[in-house]
Formats: structure tokens, C-alpha cells, sequence
């Protein structure tokens, strides 16, 4: 039986108007935050998607449920086109995709209650009213390992870690089929983010959800995940299942990424390799030509400078983009 796919991105493009100094906008100047990314996430999988810093990860996860208007491609969202759906249109399918943030200070409205925080989707969707809601709410609370009785509390009774677990709540509020998990732990003590991870895998298991995990953390990416994608200034460089990416690394930049992750055991830190990045980040204003990582790379040679290569499938769905493969 062929998996259902969840999420299609197919050459998705969000560019941004850059400003000067002054802040007026060049019309002819843009921020190519996500430059023309195909994937696919299929129903009751994870993909992890991972990358420095500006690279465009968050944007993806944003634009796959028109938060932001994509300024090209197209998205498909179970089954469906949403790529230039209004808002009107949209409103149905809110309710099938929700995200988590990556702050659970900022996220949470310090003027409402926990209950009026997890129930504002309720409302919104028309799904429940009076003591039903006021159940499914505290059934909510309980499932993320918070007391129902919480729901009359505000968001500054309460630790980051129970703030995202609230956070989660609200997510889970409208029963979605997809959940945006934008750097979910970051924000939060190591101590902490274990939890957060096995709630999220539970939930997972349970309901049938699908995540776009977003990440810094390598090694909790490949906990939670299925399948990696490893971003580049707005590019996916590398994307296939977790263990083969893990496993058998074969972008360059992908390699740097995982000899840079920590490893627990003190004789394998010792004896891996560190691969140390020279130069600088390119301008997503203006990429150079050809391959964006070029500049940094060991192996660059003369056709990596000639195109921008494509998305690669070395087989078994390992895809990579780079000149070396070609």
C-alpha cells in the first residue's frame, strides 16, 4: 500500500522585499528566503528538517500553511491545492494544521487564561461550547501531562516547560493532521526537552498526526524523525530517511553538520573529526551563481560555479544536490 502524502511542496518559492537602511523597500531586491524546494511529508511520518541559522527552515514551515502567501509553486495539503486559496477557503482546512512555536514565552497571550488560550481555536471553529468545552479543554491540559484544573491559571504562573506544554495543547485543540513543530525545545533546559520529545512522540502514536520538525539539535532530530532534509540558504541540499542521512551523509554540508553534533560516548567524540566551515555565509539578497555552498567547500570544482544542481536521487529516496553526484 503506497503511503498518503500529507504535504507536498512542489519548487515553493517565498521571497521577501529587502529594505534599505532607511527602511524604504527596492521593489527590484528580494530576500530569497525559500528558493524552489519539492518535498514530500506522508501521513504518520516526521520530517526533520534541519540548517543553520537564516536558512529558510522556519519559512518553509510558515508557507506550508499559508501563514505566509508563497510567492511561487505550489503546496498541496492532503490531497488539496491551497497554493492560492483566500482565507474564506482556507478557514476549513485551519483546523487540520496547526504549529507549535519556538518560544513559549512570546506565544502565549499574558492577558488570557490557560483555558482561553487552548480554547480561542475552539471558538473560532465552532466546535464546542459550555461545559463540553470547558472538558475537552481540561482533557487537553491532562493529555500533556499539565492538571485540568490549570485552565483558570495565566501563562506566568507557569515554567517554559509547562508553557509549551500548553502550547501543544493549543495545537491539539482543533484535532489536526499536521503539525508546523518549529524548534519546539530550543527555548528549552536540556532537562526539559526529553519530555517535550516523548509527549510529541505519544501524541504522534495516538492520533495519527504528521510533523514538520523543525531544528538545531541533530540528535534530536534524528530521535523524533523519519526523514531529514538539510537546508541551505533557502536550498535543500540533502533529504532522505534518517538513518541512511545519518548513516551515510553524503552532501558536504551535511557532513560538517554531523561531525559538529556532540557525541556522548568520550572515545567517539576523540576520534570523530570535526569539519571546520571556512568563509562566509552568501547574501539570500543575491546568491552567487551555481552552487550556493561552493564558497565553503572542499570539493568545489569548476561546473559547481556553471548551475545550481537539483535534487538528486542516489536511490531509495536519498536525494542530494550537489555537483559531485551529477
Amino acid at each position: 500500500m503506497n503511503p498518503k502524502p500529507m504535504l507536498e511542496l512542489e519548487n515553493l518559492r517565498m521571497y521577501f522585499p529587502a529594505k534599505t537602511g532607511l527602511g524604504l523597500r527596492k521593489p527590484t531586491s528580494f530576500v530569497k528566503a525559500v528558493d524552489r524546494v519539492t518535498l514530500t511529508i506522508n501521513a504518520g511520518e516526521t520530517l526533520g528538517l534541519v540548517g543553520e541559522s537564516g536558512c529558510g527552515k522556519t519559512t518553509i514551515g510558515r508557507t506550508a500553511i499559508r501563514l505566509y502567501d508563497p510567492t511561487g509553486g505550489r503546496i498541496k495539503f492532503d490531497g488539496q491545492d491551497i497554493t492560492r486559496m483566500t482565507r474564506k477557503e482556507l478557514k476549513p482546512l485551519r483546523k487540520s494544521m496547526q504549529m507549535i512555536f519556538q518560544d513559549p514565552y512570546a506565544s502565549l497571550n499574558p492577558r488570557m487564561t490557560v483555558g482561553d488560550i487552548i480554547g480561542e481555536a475552539i471558538d473560532i471553529h465552532g466546535l464546542y461550547t459550555g461545559a463540553e468545552r470547558t472538558e475537552v479543554i481540561a482533557g487537553l491540559l491532562e493529555r500533556v501531562g499539565l492538571a485540568g484544573d490549570h485552565i483558570n491559571r495565566y501563562a506566568h504562573e507557569f515554567s517554559g516547560g509547562q508553557r509549551q506544554r500548553i502550547g501543544i495543547a493549543r495545537a491539539l485543540a482543533v484535532e489536526p493532521k499536521f503539525i508546523v513543530c518549529d524548534e519546539p525545545v530550543s527555548a528549552l533546559d536540556v532537562s526539559i526537552q526529553a519530555q517535550i520529545i516523548n509527549i510529541l512522540e505519544e501524541l504522534q502514536e495516538k492520533l495519527n498526526l504528521t510533523y514538520l520538525f523543525i531544528a538545531h539539535d541533530l540528535s534530536m532530530v534524528k530521535h523524533i524523525s523519519t526523514h531529514i532534509g538539510v537546508m541551505y540558504l533557502g536550498r535543500l541540499a540533502e533529504h532522505g530517511k534518517a538513518d541512511e542521512v545519518y548513516e551515510n551523509p553524503k552532501h558536504p554540508y551535511t557532513r560538517a553538520l554531523l561531525s559538529a553534533a556532540p557525541v556522548a560516548d568520550p572515545d567517539a567524540a576523540q576520534a570523530q573529526k570535526r569539519i571546520i566551515l571556512e568563509g562566509d555565509i552568501p547574501s539570500p539578497i543575491d546568491p552567487p551563481p551555481g552552487c550556493r555552498f561552493k564558497g565553503r567547500c572542499a570539493y568545489a570544482m569548476g561546473k559547481c560555479a556553471e548551475g545550481d544542481p537539483e535534487l538528486t536521487d542516489l536511490g531509495g529516496g536519498h536525494k542530494v544536490a550537489c555537483s559531485l553526484y551529477v
